[in-house]
């Protein structure tokens, strides 16, 4: 009879790399996935741990799965990832229904641990954080047309507020010739989109090669004959040279999308977070990008509340915000987080940050608008994804548009998935585009 298990993926996109991996040595390994867990013989998370709301969802999750198995209706329970890796002291005491654990440093163990737990014992593996990447290969579960490329583990940053060098490890870059490998593989199964991903892009290479390598990366990826778009998520303001703005600005196939975090403009705030660089700084960089690559849509990621913010602080925040005009904006309130130099700083309460948080989407919310609008009469090339039985509409993505994160284009239309389209814009609708093919 089948061994059967369910899998469960939390937190972000270089997790989700992780549970494809598993994904594919499970298959491999004999397992066959369901939809549920109820009824299965095993249930895999893949847990994030990075902030209290995460943690709150990956520990609701194994609590379900407990009940379940309480009940007869699931075999054993299986934790990976963040959370276990964070806790690793005191996961299993605290949460004795969960039958196998592994760290971060472990992915490459989960059959060792679904045969373990099958056989009715229970095992708990943590090997290094630091360690070399892992090469496994994966079962894309993105898609049609598209796929997340990790380039790199780690993170060397260690931001005051962040827990991700701790919980995650030191900076590794996997070679170019084995993301190359990938690539083409990818490639050669239809995805035409490639979103480059790692804690920080912009040090590509600096711990293998001695030099940051993200355009030479780029470069070589472009060569791949069937790939049409490059993503790039998570490059960091204090790391961008010439090189790497004439590549982004001539390589045809990168998307003139870049998702810069910030977290902050005011310059005491950036040291005491530990951020490389002033509110100046990011000020002239982000002047120099969208004079040299024309159409730049910029993304970037905030903290409301963070050590140091008062109001004159928040003020200078939101001028900053009506000034850059940023198309794509996420704001999330300070979460202080254990072990962190910022857990123990004076901060405001957590309604004060979520009512700033609040406050600068308000702001935001009319910039958005018009650049939504910026689009109509323009025909733009989409990536179609899934047709909208409800609303009737063709559903895909623009350029300025990342999965899950931005916003979506509807459109009439006869294309397969994964076609890529162009569409004629006529109407906007709260941060949606919608048109027809042409």
């Amino acid at each position: 009879m089948e061994k059967t298990f369910a899998m469960i993926s939390l937190g972000c996109a270089k997790n989700l790399v992780n549970s494809e991996q598993m994904l594919y040595l499970m298959s491999e390994a004999g397992y066959m996935l369901v939809p549920e867990a109820e009824g299965a013989d095993l249930a895999i998370v893949n847990t994030c741990g990075f902030i209290d709301a995460a943690k709150t969802e990956a520990i609701d999750n194994i609590l379900e799965l407990a009940e379940l198995k309480k009940q007869g209706k699931l075999g054993g329970l299986i934790v990976t990832g963040c959370l276990a890796e964070r806790y690793k002291d005191s996961i299993l005491s605290e949460l004795p229904e969960i039958d196998a654990v592994l760290g971060v440093g472990n992915f490459k163990d989960i059959v060792a641990a679904a045969n373990t737990v099958m056989e009715g014992r229970n095992l708990s593996l943590f090997g290094s954080n630091s360690a070399p990447v892992d090469e496994i290969p994966r079962v894309v579960s993105t898609g049609p047309a598209w796929a997340y490329l990790r380039i790199a583990e780690g993170c060397n940053n260690f931001c005051a507020f962040c827990a991700i060098p701790y919980i995650r490890g030191r900076y590794r870059s996997r070679s170019m010739e084995n993301i190359l490998e990938e690539a083409r593989d990818l490639a050669a199964h239809g995805v035409k989109e490639l979103i480059v991903i790692a804690q920080d892009i912009t040090r590509y290479g600096t711990d293998l090669y001695g030099k940051r390598s993200l355009a030479a990366l780029c470069r070589e990826l472009a060569k791949i004959e069937g790939i049409e778009w490059i993503r790039l998520h998570y490059l960091y303001p204090d790391q961008f040279d010439d090189e790497l703005i004439v590549e982004i600005a001539s390589n045809d196939k990168i998307v003139k999308y870049l998702d810069i975090p910030i977290q902050h403009i005011n310059d005491g705030i950036l040291k005491a977070m530990n951020r490389r660089g002033t509110g100046g700084e990011i000020r002239s960089l982000f002047k120099t990008l969208r004079e040299r690559i024309p159409g730049l849509v910029l993304r970037t990621s905030l903290i409301s509340g963070l050590p140091g913010e008062g109001e004159a602080e928040f003020e200078e925040l939101c001028e900053f915000l009506k000034e850059a005009r940023i198309e794509r904006v996420g704001v999330f309130p300070f979460s202080p987080e254990e072990g962190t130099p910022a857990a123990s700083m004076p901060h405001v309460d957590e309604a004060e940050a979520q009512r700033r948080a609040d406050l600068i989407m308000e702001l935001q919310a009319p910039i958005m608008d018009d650049y939504c609008n910026s689009f109509l009469g323009k025909t733009i090339r989409v990536l179609y994804e899934y047709y909208d039985e409800e609303s009737g509409y063709h559903v895909g993505r623009s350029y300025a548009d990342s999965p899950d994160i931005d916003g979506l284009v509807l459109f009439s239309g006869d294309c397969a998935e994964g076609d890529m389209v162009d569409v004629l814009i006529t109407d906007t609708d709260e941060g949606l585009l919608i048109g027809e093919q042409v």
